[in-house]
């Protein structure tokens, strides 16, 4: 399996590199939190250094980044 997580928290339990269930863990716990996955952060920022990734958080960050994400 090809991983392309762009999370670089290797420590967390969910990281795709640490099992063999692919992103399924890491997408069900932040959408348990109402959170977003890291590497949506990682495609318009830098999500290492965010302390929340909530809805909000991304909504902003994704209007203010005025990146082509395509």
């Amino acid at each position: 399996m090809k991983h392309f997580c762009t999370c670089q928290d290797l420590s967390c339990p969910m990281h795709p590199t640490n099992h063999d269930k692919g992103c399924t863990p890491c997408i069900a716990k932040n959408l348990k939190l109402n959170e977003i996955p890291s590497c949506f952060f990682n495609k318009v920022c830098d999500a290492h250094n965010m302390s929340s990734f909530t809805f909000e958080d991304f909504a902003k960050i994704f209007i203010d980044s005025n990146k082509d994400i395509s």
